[in-house]
């Protein structure tokens, strides 16, 4: 598949569906609480989405999967299945949200406190968000996917953190996932350079232990293999003539 470069239209509609996708987050944050399950935040996005936003969920049913959004709670690092586990008082739990306007997919995540989290569930939760800020700023025509890879990889190694290799962004349109692969590691200079027109997504996986993963036996929910936590933060970005464009950035300023 080749890359996709956005044309204006294109762009327009990528901008509604971001921002309806950053609503959905800033919908569901006051109830991320102990006590709530995860099927409950799945069941109030869907409606949100499907009744409030007239959109579709793009996770539902997507290559079998039976959700609308993914949880992945402490140790998981990403795709966990909402259920009947309830959040506990220090929980860190990563909310992923895609939508799906007008033929045009959005997808973003945010990492959330279930109350007051461990100093280390803080501290991971803050470096992921400081990687994905560190490696929107350097987005511009001419720069290279390497360039952010080791961007996020630097940042996350100095704090004594690994990046989850196994798992990556990618190019977001018509298709849910399209190219190119977007490495949350890497060396400067290499792989393929930014255009205007690409729009994909960056979403750092950060774990406080070693980057190993495994998959659980659903064939979706990934864990850290030493089961150390596990905290990610995700945009879509648009590259611009002379940056980058945050599409799924909230309209409020204390959200990402």
């Amino acid at each position: 598949m080749a890359v996709s470069i956005k044309k204006p239209d294109e762009i327009k509609k990528m901008r509604v569906v971001g921002r309806l996708t950053a609503q959905v987050l800033d919908m569901i944050t006051p109830y991320v609480v102990p006590g709530t399950t995860t099927e409950e935040l799945n069941q109030r996005c869907h409606d949100y989405i499907v009744s409030e936003l007239n959109s579709i969920p793009a996770p539902l049913n997507y290559r079998g999967f039976p959700k609308s959004i993914c949880t992945s709670v402490n140790h998981v690092i990403c795709h966990g299945i909402p259920g009947e586990k309830r959040l506990k008082q220090g929980d860190i739990i990563n909310i992923d949200v895609t939508l799906i306007k007008d033929g045009y997919h959005g997808d973003a995540s945010r990492t959330f406190f279930a109350g007051k989290p461990s100093i280390l569930g803080e501290r991971v939760t803050r470096i992921s968000k400081e990687c994905l800020e560190k490696a929107i700023e350097l987005v511009k025509p001419g720069l290279f996917l390497g360039d952010i890879g080791s961007a996020i990889q630097q940042h996350a190694e100095n704090a004594g953190f690994s990046v989850v290799r196994k798992y990556c962004g990618h190019g977001i349109g018509k298709e849910f996932h399209e190219d190119p692969q977007v490495l949350h590691y890497g060396n400067p200079g290499t792989g393929l350079e930014l255009q205007p027109g690409m729009t994909f997504t960056i979403e750092p996986m950060i774990n406080t232990g070693k980057a190993d993963t495994r998959l659980l036996g659903d064939g979706w929910t990934v864990i850290t293999r030493d089961h150390g936590l596990s905290a990610q933060w995700e945009h879509t970005v648009l590259v611009t003539e002379t940056g980058v464009e945050i599409l799924t950035q909230s309209e409020h300023a204390d959200n990402s």
